[in-house]
């Protein structure tokens, strides 16, 4: 897992307009969803990157000031499918995505 998508990742969090609860639950999660992957890499690569690009094109369409939200559904839709071929073997790591998932559209993302 690329550390440098996840620190961009975080910092596009840390600096979106959304309460502070909420960005400090996101940052967190982000955070545990780093040690996930960086464990997950270790055996697929590649899968590791295209959550973590997921990952990343979802808060990117979270944070932006004109959202469309086609592309932000598809985003959403490309995080959740990246991993769902991981649930048997990483249940932690579905828990932390769906978490952000729920988080991004608790707050109207």
């Amino acid at each position: 897992m690329p550390s440098r998508t996840i620190q961009e990742l975080s910092e596009k969090i840390k600096n979106a307009r959304i309460g502070k609860v909420e960005k400090d639950e996101l940052v967190k999660l982000i955070s545990s969803l780093k040690t996930e992957l960086e464990g997950l890499s270790a055996t697929n690569k590649e899968h590791a990157e295209s959550i973590a690009n997921f990952a990343e094109a979802s808060a990117h369409e979270a944070v932006k000031k004109e959202q469309n939200p086609e592309l932000r559904e598809i985003s959403i839709k490309g995080l959740t499918t990246s991993v769902e071929d991981f649930e048997a073997l990483h249940p932690s790591l579905v828990k932390i995505v769906n978490r952000i998932s729920v988080m991004l559209s608790n707050i109207g993302i």
